[in-house]
């Protein structure tokens, strides 16, 4: 049995870390309604890009000719996946998700005989994959130093992707992400952006919508394609910051919780501990009055 020094001092840290993740969970409150707000402003303009684009692409009667970032290279050997997960920890099973999600895919690529590449966008992604997946990691990106989500950020990660297709080194791209539904769910995501692929839904909408356009729909499409690619990597960030601020919060209000019934337990096991010392002093007091 502990001490009542010992006891004494885990209950003081037990309420200091309580502390702590309090503060934390008040913090990710706070930036949870800015980064949802940025999120879901968002979805619309990701989705209705998306819908132009497929328009267009619906109107072109020479497919082989068409742009290479909307039909791909015709072959489908080298897969790169781009992991998007956070710079830091204490969020739960956030980044956990998205790489359970990724590395379904990952054994899936790699039982069919396909070239697997890996970009990581976030530490902590990096970190999880290196274990395994070392030597497919062709790259790793932090922003670390960047506050918030931002558009610029998502244009480098965007450009690095386009190069790397420009000079043929893969055939398919697949980002990763969690998309934020609310503070207890976050869903992980897994959506081909080259050659582009259209979500089901995105397909109804697009179906519903009549464009006139003007110049050529080529044109238009070899100018909208590289900004879609940071468009949808942007909306993956928004939806991962959103994420990660709701799983921080749950996480922190499960700590916060479970560190007070800790110190609940303790001081009672303290308590105990006292009485019993008290006790026995008194018996041995007592043991020696009657002793003389």
């Amino acid at each position: 049995m502990a001490s009542l020094d010992e006891l004494k001092k885990r209950i003081s840290s037990v309420k200091s870390t309580q502390k702590i993740t309090k503060a934390m969970k008040m913090v990710a409150a706070a930036k949870l309604r800015r980064a949802q707000e940025s999120a879901e402003k968002g979805r619309p303009y990701s989705d209705k890009m998306n819908n132009i684009i497929l328009n267009l692409s619906n109107n072109i009667t020479d497919i082989e000719n068409s742009p290479r970032l909307l039909a791909g290279t015709g072959e489908s050997k080298v897969y790169l996946c781009v992991v998007m997960t956070s710079d830091r920890g204490l969020c739960g099973g956030f980044n956990t998700n998205i790489i359970k999600k990724a590395k379904s895919y990952f054994q899936k690529i790699t039982s069919e005989g396909k070239t697997l590449k890996i970009i990581t966008v976030g530490s902590k992604g990096y970190d999880q994959l290196k274990r395994v997946y070392k030597n497919n990691i062709i790259e790793k990106i932090s922003f670390k130093e960047s506050k918030n989500a931002n558009y610029f950020d998502a244009d480098k990660v965007g450009k690095i992707i386009i190069n790397k297709f420009e000079k043929k080194e893969f055939d398919v791209c697949t980002i990763f992400y969690n998309q934020f539904k609310n503070v207890i769910t976050q869903i992980p995501q897994e959506q081909q952006i080259i050659p582009l692929k259209s979500s089901k839904r995105v397909e109804e909408n697009s179906a519903q919508d009549n464009y006139e356009f003007e110049p050529e729909e080529d044109e238009i499409l070899n100018n909208l394609l590289p900004k879609n690619i940071s468009t949808q990597i942007f909306k993956a960030m928004l939806e991962n910051s959103a994420s990660e601020q709701g799983s921080r919060m749950s996480a922190m209000d499960n700590a916060t919780r479970n560190a007070g019934e800790m110190v609940d337990r303790l001081t009672i096991e303290y308590n105990r501990s006292r009485q019993a010392a008290i006790t026995k002093e008194l018996i041995e007091i007592i043991s020696g009055a009657e002793s003389l």
